[in-house]
C-alpha cells in the first residue's frame, strides 16, 4: 500500500541502554500520527514510563535520564502505558528510525501481539542519501534543514526526547516523499 494513501504511527522509544544484568527497558514513548504522508498535529502521544530508581542506565545511553530520575520512577508503569497505546500500534503500519529498537521493545510490551508491517526511515534514508555523512536521525534533520518543522509540533524539545525523535522521524519520512521517485513509496 502507498505510504501517500495510509495512516501510520510513527515511535520512538528511549531506553536504559544496554547494562549487563539487566533488560533493555523504555522509560520514555513518543508517537505521531502520520496521515497520507504528513504530520497530524493533533495525533501525538508521549510518556514516560516508570524505571525502577536503583535500575543502573547505560553510561551511553542518550538523552536527559540522568535529570528525570524522579519523574520516570514516578510514571506509570509498562502496563498501564500500553492501555494507552495498544490502539495505536495494533494493526496498522508503524514507522521508526532504526525500527529494530521499537520492535524489539513493542514484543517486550506485549508480547502476544503481532506489529506492522514496518517502515524504517534509516533504511530509506541510506537509499535516499547515500552518501550521507551521518544517517543518525539528528545528523540527517540538520543536515536537511528540518528543525523549525519539527519545533512547530514541539518547541521546546531536542534530540533523545522521544516525543521530538518521532516526530523528526515522520517529518524526515515526509521529506522523503517529496524526493522525484519517492512519491509512490509503499510499505
Amino acid at each position: 500500500m502507498l505510504i501517500r494513501e495510509t495512516v501510520l504511527t510513527v515511535l520512538d522509544f528511549e531506553t536504559t541502554g544496554s547494562v549487563p544484568g539487566f533488560d533493555t527497558e523504555p522509560w520514555q514513548i513518543g508517537a505521531v500520527v502520520l496521515r497520507h504522508g504528513r504530520v497530524s498535529a493533533h495525533e501525538c502521544f508521549e510518556s514516560f514510563i516508570r524505571v525502577d530508581v536503583t535500575r543502573p542506565f547505560s553510561a551511553y545511553a542518550p538523552g536527559k535520564h540522568h535529570k528525570l530520575r524522579s519523574v520516570i520512577a514516578a510514571a506509570p508503569d509498562v502496563s498501564s502505558v500500553w492501555k494507552k497505546i495498544e490502539e495505536r500500534v495494533t494493526g496498522g503500519p508503524l514507522a521508526a528510525h532504526n525500527a529494530a529498537v521499537e520492535k524489539k521493545i513493542l514484543r517486550q510490551m506485549a508480547p502476544m501481539h503481532r506489529f506492522g508491517p514496518w517502515v524504517d526511515t534509516l533504511a530509506l534514508s541510506r537509499r535516499a542519501w547515500p552518501n550521507a555523512p551521518s544517517h543518525r536521525l539528528e545528523d540527517l534533520i540538520a543536515g536537511l534543514k528540518l528543525q523549525e518543522r519539527i519545533r512547530e509540533y514541539c518547541p521546546d524539545r531536542q534530540a533523545h526526547d522521544a516525543l521530538y525523535d518521532a516526530v523528526a522521524c515522520a517529518v524526515l519520512l515526509e521529506q522523503l516523499l517529496t524526493l522525484p521517485g519517492w512519491e509512490n513509496l509503499n510499505y
